[in-house]
């Protein structure tokens, strides 16, 4: 059985939300990038620069999550080196400016989902005095952040850490450890909840947290395999989750 949390560490999507696959693509990205180049770049090289952008960051965050100590890219990083390294220099530089928003356009979801048993886990361990944060990879923070808000469970967070604003990236050790600090609670007594082994489970081991839970996802199934990195516990969804923290808080909770 494993030890009752001090703290839960949550990964956003994945964790806390369901985030079906986007387009490589989106229409309405492309119609506002075009507005802002003034057609000094056609709306299908547009399309297709963005695809080809969409995969390349795809491809170079799974090379971060391999690495020792991965951190985030800047959002004009982000646009320069995936996506508008070949345009010409006005549309670059008008790009460059509006790096940020357009960081966020690229990030949010409008078929973004709270996932199953989520606002029970955050209602018990809020009511039990269990501080919550968010740790998560992501391009764009600001766009989980205005989602969880939205949603009505903004205020369920003690923190929310995002690698585009705090620099590392998981499983960068200090991005779970930074959350533990900004809830006052020790690693050790913090569980770590993500749905990958590789940036998720590796990371919380390699801060030394508690303990690793894997929450499965589409995404889970599609990693390929971590020899060696093993979580403390499986759970479908956050009713699961739910009664690993029954079972651990003991009957008296």
């Amino acid at each position: 059985m494993l030890r009752s949390p001090h703290a839960l560490l949550l990964d956003f999507g994945g964790v806390l939300a369901d985030a079906p696959p986007q387009p490589p693509a989106p229409p309405e990205l492309v119609r506002r990038l075009a507005h802002l180049v003034d057609g000094t770049v056609s709306d299908r090289r547009i399309a297709a620069d963005l695809a080809e952008g969409a995969r390349r960051y795809s491809a170079w965050r799974d090379d971060a999550g391999r690495a020792a100590d991965p951190v985030e890219l800047s959002h004009s990083r982000v646009w320069g080196e995936f996506v508008t390294r070949s345009w010409p220099a006005p549309a670059r530089e008008a790009v460059d400016r509006e790096a940020t928003p357009l960081a966020y356009a690229w990030t949010w979801r409008a078929d973004w989902a709270v996932r199953p048993g989520i606002p029970d886990v955050l209602r018990e361990a809020t009511g039990a005095g269990i501080p919550l944060a968010v740790v998560s990879n992501t391009l764009c923070g600001a766009a989980h952040r205005d989602f969880l808000a939205v949603a009505g469970l903004a205020e369920s967070f003690a923190a929310q850490l995002y690698s585009d604003e705090a620099g590392p990236r998981k499983p960068n050790p200090r991005l779970a450890l930074s959350a533990a600090e900004a809830v006052g609670v020790p690693i050790g007594r913090c569980w770590f909840v993500g749905d990958t082994l590789g940036r998720d489970v590796e990371g919380a081991r390699r801060a030394g947290a508690g303990a690793a839970v894997l929450m499965r996802s589409p995404r889970t199934d599609r990693e390929p395999p971590r020899p060696g990195v093993v979580p403390d516990a499986r759970v479908e969804d956050g009713h699961g989750l739910l009664a690993l923290l029954r079972q651990a808080r003991g009957p008296a909770a």
